[in-house]
């Protein structure tokens, strides 16, 4: 998106963000008033034209052309294409784009509702048909945008009032896990969540787990609650503490298959067997769960099912077609392997 400006002589980029942080508007406004696909008032359309030319700013070859009512392109927005979860997602998305004969643009967003916003930005002066967002939370800001650019949108993984989603129930399955691990006859049962402030998986598996514990009349507490972040680090480190409690955990129910390898990884280093000492459950089922040693006992999420029907569900909404429940919930399985 950058274009190359001379400025006193020497080569200066400038993007859609330096015209929006110029002008003191969201690079939203700054993109409708490129593509004039909605209407701006005149005087913020007056401050974006002057930074603009202020600027030297260049709008791209896509953003410079007539408008089309179609071109057949959506965007991806994935928190973390290096997390296992989210190709086999992708790969269900592309395929039905594929067949439909959409092309994709793909934007990771490393969780950064920054990030968020200006990858939105920039899919839109794409004039991308419809976008597929990945994760659990939409933000307060981004959901502004996403209203006002009139653009299509699909959830993964997540729910807002009003968009269309594909998920699964996280907190039964983070309940059914837990279970799983309760009929083993464990009692001490250590948990590393994913992010907080994601209501879907974060929080709602947090909550399975609370409700699977209290429901056997056991008290949850503090120091088995630990936050994790979805990667393997995080696991490894969430297990390290667990491990080192006086009285340590024989069982933990780890939030994504990448943390539950890390915390088997510190298990195991400490001179601990799994699970004679400490039995793990994770959850995603993704590819490399079934391949470590232990393999891994795990929650089965329909991963590429879930970008398949993300994507149907979007082509229906752009062909106008019956879309039926617009919050679509699938199924899941507990998967027991070595490790329990």
């Amino acid at each position: 998106m950058d274009e190359e400006v001379e400025e006193r002589g020497s080569l200066v980029k400038f993007n859609i963000k330096d015209v929006a942080q110029k002008a003191g508007v969201s690079i939203s406004t700054v993109s409708r008033v490129i593509n004039s696909s909605k209407p701006v008032k005149q005087k913020t359309k007056d401050k974006v034209l002057d930074a603009i030319e202020e600027l030297g700013y260049r709008p791209n070859a896509i953003a410079r052309s007539l408008k089309v009512k179609h071109t057949k392109s959506i965007g991806i927005m994935t928190p973390d294409i290096a997390n296992q979860f989210y190709p086999e997602v992708v790969r269900g998305i592309e395929d039905v784009a594929n067949m439909y004969e959409y092309s994709i643009f793909l934007c990771n967003t490393d969780l950064n509702e920054e990030k968020e916003l200006q990858y939105f930005a920039e899919l839109e002066e794409k004039q991308i048909d419809g976008l597929i967002f990945l994760g659990n939370h939409v933000s307060k800001e981004l959901r502004n945008e996403m209203e006002s650019a009139d653009i299509p949108v699909v959830l993964i993984g997540g729910k807002a009032t009003g968009i269309p989603s594909v998920t699964i129930n996280n907190e039964k399955a983070a309940k059914d896990a837990v279970d799983f691990l309760l009929n083993r006859n464990h009692r001490r049962i250590g948990i590393i969540t994913g992010k907080m402030k994601d209501p879907m998986m974060g929080q709602a598996r947090l909550k399975g787990y609370q409700k699977a514990l209290e429901e056997k009349g056991i008290e949850v507490k503090e120091e088995l609650v630990i936050e994790g972040g979805y990667r393997y680090k995080s696991g490894y480190d969430g297990a390290k503490r667990l491990m080192a409690l006086k009285v340590p955990p024989t069982a933990i129910f780890v939030c994504s298959d990448e943390m539950a390898i890390g915390a088997c990884r510190a298990i195991l280093e400490d001179g601990h067997e799994i699970p004679k000492d400490v039995a793990i459950v994770g959850f995603d089922n993704v590819d490399i769960s079934g391949k470590v040693y232990p393999s891994l006992s795990t929650i089965g999420q329909p991963m590429y099912e879930m970008g398949a029907i993300a994507m149907r569900l979007l082509t229906k909404i752009l062909h106008n077609e019956s879309i039926g429940a617009s919050d679509i919930v699938l199924d899941y399985e507990v998967i027991e392997r070595e490790s329990t």
